[in-house]
């Protein structure tokens, strides 16, 4: 792959910002929720850093808020700054 190209390519993260809000709403804490929830730690860390999520982990979210996954993430773009500045 030409590395140029690889340098210059953006990257795509998960934002679960509305996740958090509804959990603020609902007066639960994200450990709380993790509980309830029977999610790992792990899980709650990689969204933490906007990492995807299984489809089973996401279902189970929605099914315990009930709510669609567009309501609680969404899928936002950010550049690879450290190697796109020679531009």
């Amino acid at each position: 792959m030409n590395s140029k190209r690889k340098e210059r390519m953006e990257y795509m993260l998960f934002s679960y910002n509305k996740l958090w809000k509804i959990l603020i709403d609902k007066g639960l804490t994200k450990e709380e929720f993790r509980k309830q929830n029977k999610m790992s730690p792990t899980t709650i860390a990689a969204m933490g850093k906007g990492d995807g999520i299984s489809p089973k982990v996401l279902e189970r979210i929605c099914k315990a808020l009930q709510v669609q996954p567009g309501d609680i993430m969404e899928l936002v773009p950010e550049v690879n700054r450290d190697n796109a500045s020679d531009d």
